[in-house]
């Protein structure tokens, strides 16, 4: 089985290995700093979240230890044995008849990772039943090592590289693989009838600073053991990073929209310059709006294709997003938001053209905040790239007040992963953004087709106007209206001028008399 791994040497880079003996799967990781083993005795008193959060405190309050190196050399790639290494590791694989739970006639099951490769950092895995944590142990008899030789060098005591779910969710007896932890804190999840696409992790700290990037790790978990009559699996994991120590909780429901409610308890162990709550991580490499495309026989490849926003005041956002030259760094400043995500809009096969990837079947996720979050803003950063092997596109949370060591933080929030968006609004939407050259210097014309809503049962004569919004840095030259007898819905084109080679930042949306029809198009031009 193939798998697409997300892996950073200055940023995200996928790359593709074979690994483990599960249907098609795409997992994220990364190759900096490793993890400290947790313990690995059996919690015998009663077990809870509060039993995370007192070990993420403790851990705070003394100074980050680096931990000691379990993984052998000869599963760590170096410039010289990549191909080796990697040939070696791929013939590794968790042997399915040891499956957690898979004889127990439970709504979940659970498969595990070795380490090597590009997974240098084990994490200790625990089971939680009846309230006691017992360890999970390593055993090479766990997996197919195909060379006996290999396998009698694996240290006793090496942990495992992270964990994957499944559960019967497409048919009712076949557990397909609905969730997946390995690398650092980031994780992926499906809804019905999806494929992995982007992902998600449980902290951004210092993203596109010059500082240079954190990458803080989840380095213990503990599974809670399901219940025959149980809908949802809950997981917790211990983080920890030079800056942070943090308590997770994931209550993950598998649906048509997978949903996860997640609370986390964070510890500075110092100031924050830029803290990222609820960072999610994917991959845009050309659409519809990408004016020099490279040659390829596919329209579009794109993981997500916008950013999505809902504030507090109800307006909704809608950012497609760009493969620029240069790096992007754009900010939405709100106040307690109703939510965000990273949305794949386009679900037509036609649009993509491949017959590998599925690119139309990548789920799109949307953050739903718990309570109120306060002032902040909500940052998208979009990393050039010539490959549709990097995850070059973050969005996460940034709380305005900057987190300073011995605070005690806590937010929740739930993350859905799905096809359609369930909570999408009643208005109307952007289903289209074609950019072009204009016919002056420094011009440009953009189509934009807009459809749903009340679009479809106004006629062309009902009165829809385009509000067009252009800050200093542009103007606009003209534009029409019209409607389209063909989706039923309206396109607007205009052309706009930009000034001094600076950002231009424009905002569109259909209104009639005094109510607007639609969400909020922005976009932002660089070059």
């Amino acid at each position: 089985s193939f798998s697409h791994l997300r892996t950073p040497f200055e940023w995200l880079v996928k790359t593709h290995l074979m690994a483990c003996s599960a249907p098609l799967l795409f997992l994220s990781t990364l190759l900096m700093s490793a993890v400290t083993s947790a313990q690995d005795a059996e919690i015998t008193n009663a077990f809870s979240f509060q039993y995370v959060i007192k070990q993420a405190k403790e851990l705070s309050e003394a100074a980050y230890r680096s931990p000691e190196k379990r993984v052998p050399d000869f599963l760590l790639p170096q410039e010289d044995n990549y191909t080796e290494v990697y040939d070696r590791y791929r013939k590794i694989r968790f042997k399915t008849d040891h499956t957690l739970w898979r004889d127990a006639g439970l709504p979940f099951q659970v498969q595990l990772f070795h380490p090597g490769l590009h997974f240098a950092k084990p994490v200790d895995i625990f089971v939680v039943d009846n309230d006691i944590a017992k360890p999970v142990p390593f055993s090479t008899e766990l997996f197919d090592y195909e060379d006996n030789q290999l396998k009698n060098k694996i240290p006793a005591n090496l942990g495992f590289a992270g964990l994957r779910v499944h559960t019967p969710m497409n048919t009712p007896n076949y557990y397909d693989e609905l969730v997946v932890f390995l690398g650092a804190s980031y994780f992926r999840a499906v809804g019905q009838k999806l494929n992995y696409g982007l992902s998600a992790r449980g902290l951004a700290v210092d993203t596109a600073l010059s500082s240079g990037e954190e990458f803080p790790d989840f380095k213990t978990f503990w599974l809670i053991k399901p219940k025959p009559s149980d809908k949802s699996i809950i997981i917790y994991a211990l983080l920890d990073s030079p800056s942070v120590a943090g308590a997770y909780s994931f209550e993950i429901l598998p649906g048509i929209a997978t949903t996860m409610e997640i609370q986390a308890h964070l510890h500075p162990r110092k100031t924050i310059k830029k803290l990222g709550l609820a960072p999610l991580t994917s991959m845009y490499f050309y659409g519809e709006n990408t004016m020099t495309k490279p040659i390829d026989y596919r329209p579009e490849v794109h993981d997500s294709d916008g950013v999505m926003i809902h504030t507090s005041s109800g307006e909704w956002i809608w950012r497609p997003l760009q493969n620029d030259r240069n790096l992007l760094v754009n900010s939405f400043s709100l106040l307690n938001p109703r939510g965000f995500g990273l949305i794949q809009r386009d679900r037509n096969f036609d649009h993509y053209q491949d017959l590998e990837t599925h690119y139309e079947n990548r789920p799109s996720t949307w953050v739903t905040p718990r309570g109120e979050w306060g002032e902040g803003r909500v940052e998208l950063i979009q990393i050039p790239t010539r490959s549709e092997y990097n995850d070059n596109i973050v969005a996460f949370w940034v709380p305005k007040h900057t987190p300073k060591a011995g605070d005690n933080l806590r937010f929740s929030y739930a993350l859905s992963w799905f096809r359609e968006d369930p909570k999408r609004h009643s208005g109307g939407y952007v289903t289209a953004t074609r950019v072009m050259p204009g016919r002056v210097p420094d011009s440009y014309k953009f189509v934009l087709d807009f459809n749903g809503g009340q679009l479809s049962s106004l006629s062309a004569d009902a009165g829809v106007e385009a509000v067009i919004d252009i800050d200093n840095n542009g103007k606009l030259l003209e534009h029409q209206i019209q409607k389209n007898e063909i989706t039923q819905g309206w396109r607007v084109v205009f052309q706009a001028q930009r000034h001094q080679e600076k950002p231009m930042e424009i905002r569109v949306s259909l209104k009639r008399d005094n109510d607007f029809l639609t969400e909020t198009w922005s976009y932002v031009v660089v070059r």
